[in-house]
């Protein structure tokens, strides 16, 4: 992982967020960072060394997604890791069973909430 990665990805996502958190990996905490988004108003959460139990949902989701997509296939390019990371979204969210889900797609289960509350 570099900067340029992270730093790339931040200038996508600057346009929705008013808190980014993140763990203290080297390409975070770097100047350039934290300044582009001091700049634009948004709030910097960072988790302790080591304690990925902070934000232990999205910690768990890249566990999964590292050994079901990532570490399995051969991406080339920047482009190509786009279109895994698209491919991948899909199948997590429709097709994946989750046993913290009861064994039900997360779009399945999202549906029925919203149904229910609208």
């Amino acid at each position: 992982m570099d900067t340029a990665l992270a730093t790339e990805v931040l200038k996508e996502a600057l346009e929705r967020p008013e808190i980014f958190n993140s763990d203290q990996g080297s390409q975070y905490p770097n100047q350039e960072h934290t300044e582009l988004l001091k700049d634009q108003g948004i709030t910097i959460s960072m988790n302790g060394k080591g304690r990925s139990i902070n934000n232990i949902a999205i910690e768990r989701f890249f566990r999964t997604f590292k050994c079901e997509e990532v570490y399995i296939n051969d991406c080339q390019n920047i482009a190509g890791l786009r279109a895994g990371i698209a491919r991948y979204m899909d199948f997590y969210n429709f097709n994946r069973f989750h046993s913290v889900r009861g064994y039900k797609k997360p779009m399945e289960v999202y549906r029925t909430t919203r149904l229910k509350v609208a």
